[in-house]
């Protein structure tokens, strides 16, 4: 990935986080309870919805730094941080939204997967800025 498409899927990624942060506050309790009988489950159900939403956006946000960063620092890292940062959005907040919106519950593992993606992709940036930054 490089400058322009991480800028487009970071711009798209942070749409679609608005969207959804406006279902969870204008409609997904609602659909929850009539789904749901367990209060508690609903409310844990809105939590991790709303943790989704917020890494979503971060690494939204993120993604479209990564863009900007490309004409200065390592292209090659920042290119697997952007690899890692939609990987990583994909794994934690997908699989935090996808049994919230449709019941089916994913093997656990895969939400700190995703986390753990977004964790090495900080890292790659963090580490961009002091490597030789190549021609490609």
């Amino acid at each position: 990935m490089s400058s322009k498409p991480c800028i487009l899927v970071g711009a798209l990624s942070a749409a679609l986080a608005v969207a959804l942060g406006a279902y969870h506050a204008h409609g997904l309790e609602k659909h929850l309870l009539d789904h749901m009988s367990d209060a508690a489950a609903v409310a844990q159900a809105m939590h991790n919805f709303d943790v989704g939403v917020r890494y979503q956006m971060f690494h939204a946000l993120a993604l479209i730094v990564v863009g900007l960063l490309f004409a200065n620092f390592n292209r090659k890292l920042l290119r697997i941080a952007a690899g890692l940062f939609v990987a990583g959005t994909l794994l934690f907040s997908g699989c935090l939204y996808i049994p919230v919106l449709t019941g089916v519950k994913l093997p656990w593992f895969l939400v700190p997967s995703g986390g753990s993606c977004l964790i090495c992709g900080w890292l790659c940036v963090a580490a961009a800025p002091f490597l030789n930054r190549p021609s490609e």
